[in-house]
């Protein structure tokens, strides 16, 4: 589960750099989108994600019901009891946020993936009538408040997750002790927070019109179309 979820987290950091690129230039993004479409090592590698995923999920229900499973009705003496208040609550709710996360990742797959590289693989007709066009869906995407606040609850619960799985992977990888516990704990924070951070800027950015690559996307008038770019009218 620790080497599943440190690929995870692996990714996500690169799925973050990309979409930082979207915010300074939707025409780098797209040249991204179009060099990661429906290629066969892009395939590949969705593919091995999947797996990725798939392996943590189940690994994870099978790790809950295993740990309730030996401690019974008495699963919650260490976090009140035994260790009162050093229990984190991330640590208790895992699969609660892992849940979260889940539904956070459908969500994801329909806004982009599904009209995207599965419209480009199986020739389905997406709303933009480019799978290449990632740079409008996430501004179709962030312009609407639903959407922009389901983002942000998903995004709120993966750095729960992900501030617990971080140093407890390295746990588990003995990579930690007395000393480097706390240490990994502090990196893992940083790091996760940074990471976070990155995709909750993206999400407000494009949700309040604000990002500088759509003033760009106007046909090289950037001071005369912000205003339409904010609405989104230049990129539908």
């Amino acid at each position: 589960m620790s080497v599943t979820g440190v690929a995870l987290i692996l990714f996500l950091t690169f799925h973050c750099c990309m979409n930082v690129v979207a915010l300074f230039s939707g025409k780098a993004y797209n040249m991204i989108c179009e060099l990661l479409g429906a290629n066969w090592y892009a395939v590949v590698a969705t593919l091995g994600l999947a797996a990725l995923a798939v392996i943590h999920i189940v690994y994870a229900f099978i790790l809950t019901a295993q740990n309730r499973s030996a401690r019974g009705s008495s699963r919650y003496d260490v976090a009140t009891t035994v260790n009162p208040g050093k229990v984190e609550w991330a640590s208790k709710n895992m699969l609660v946020l892992g849940i979260i996360i889940c539904l956070g990742l459908l969500l994801h797959l329909f806004n982009f993936w599904y009209n995207m590289m599965f419209a480009e693989l199986f020739h389905v007709a997406d709303p933009l009538g480019n799978p290449a066009d990632g740079f409008g869906y996430i501004v179709e995407t962030f312009s609407c408040p639903l959407y922009v606040v389901l983002y942000l609850i998903w995004l709120v619960a993966l750095w729960f997750h992900l501030s617990h799985g971080f140093w407890s992977a390295m746990q588990t990888f003995g990579w930690s002790g007395k000393v480097w516990l706390k240490r990994w704990m502090c990196i893992g924070n940083i790091y996760v927070t940074l990471l976070v951070l990155g995709f909750i800027v993206v999400v407000l950015a494009f949700a309040f019109g604000c990002a500088p690559s759509l003033c760009d996307a106007c046909c090289g008038a950037p001071a005369d179309c912000c205003q339409e770019a904010t609405e989104a009218a230049c990129c539908q």
